[in-house]
């Protein structure tokens, strides 16, 4: 990580500057709020709040989207409070172990890692549910809870969802694991749970995994509709009905459904490759299911 260490001490910002470089971070020093207003990114910035005649604000807003925290010798409001109501992250009371500087640094460094990860998950899934609509009220849904669907997207999407709209983190466990059972029981009561390849679980299984689930908050799918069972289903269908069918459905459905939804990533002559037909021919049945290409 790149480091700005602003501190009027120079022996002190060396020490602390000299230990980080050992362990790979880069490190700059400025012995002044202004020296240190000049333009560079940094990840971290220790900002010490006993420069005399120098304001510290400054910094702080400048460097809000870095983790800025404290160096002081004293704790209050002036110091500690206010400093970190402008944005900074954390302090540490001088004199200190730079062992205890460098924990509360891979802190926040983990701590951005996970933040930026959970961004790209949140953002990933937000692009694979485009488009699904759930019609359930969550604020009514009692858990537990089975979706039947022939599209397993459609089960994720409700899960997901159902987690986000209540601000609680989901836990996924698939019931094709041999742990199953036992990573249910050592999970907590008041989590989310939720279950999938419910359709291939052991029915000998089920009356242990229902006793299980009785007193717990759980979303349990499945690809195939499940009846008699002690909670609520729910049956979700896709749009095209295409996943929707307990039976196998003709070719010419098969074919409708890719020139559908992959015409438009393949040119004609792949596309017709793929399916094993002629161009006329996809030409020809693109005009008998009045399939309009895009251009």
């Amino acid at each position: 990580m790149n480091v700005l260490i602003v501190e009027n001490e120079i022996y002190l910002a060396q020490s602390i500057a000299s230990k980080l470089s050992d362990l790979s971070h880069n490190c700059d020093i400025s012995s002044s709020t202004k020296e240190a207003l000049k333009g560079v990114p940094y990840d971290v910035v220790l900002l010490s709040t006993n420069i005399s005649g120098h304001d510290i604000y400054p910094v702080i807003e400048a460097y809000k989207d870095s983790v800025v925290i404290l160096m002081v010798s004293y704790v209050s409001n002036d110091t500690v409070s206010k400093p970190l109501a402008a944005g900074a992250k954390d302090y540490i009371l001088k004199p200190f172990m730079i062992e205890e500087l460098i924990r509360k640094i891979q802190h926040f460094q983990n701590h951005e890692r996970l933040r930026h990860q959970n961004q790209t998950h949140e953002r990933y899934l937000a692009h694979m549910f485009n488009g699904i609509k759930i019609d359930e009220d969550f604020d009514k849904t009692e858990l537990p809870v089975m979706i039947c669907s022939g599209y397993q997207k459609y089960a994720d999407a409700f899960a997901f969802r159902y987690a986000q709209h209540k601000n609680k983190a989901l836990h996924f466990i698939s019931l094709g694991s041999n742990k199953a059972l036992q990573d249910i029981a050592s999970l907590p009561l008041h989590t989310i749970i939720y279950l999938t390849d419910f359709q291939s679980f052991k029915k000998s299984e089920h009356k242990t995994l229902f006793e299980l689930l009785e007193k717990r908050q759980c979303i349990i799918s499945s690809t195939d509709y499940i009846d008699h069972i002690p909670f609520r289903t729910i049956e979700m269908k896709s749009e095209n009905n295409l996943f929707d069918q307990g039976e196998i459905l003709p070719i010419e459905e098969y074919v409708k459904y890719i020139m559908l939804n992959f015409q438009n990533r393949f040119p004609d002559t792949e596309l017709s490759k793929k399916l094993g037909i002629s161009r006329k021919s996809l030409w020809e049945k693109r005009k008998k299911y009045g399939i309009v290409k895009k251009k």
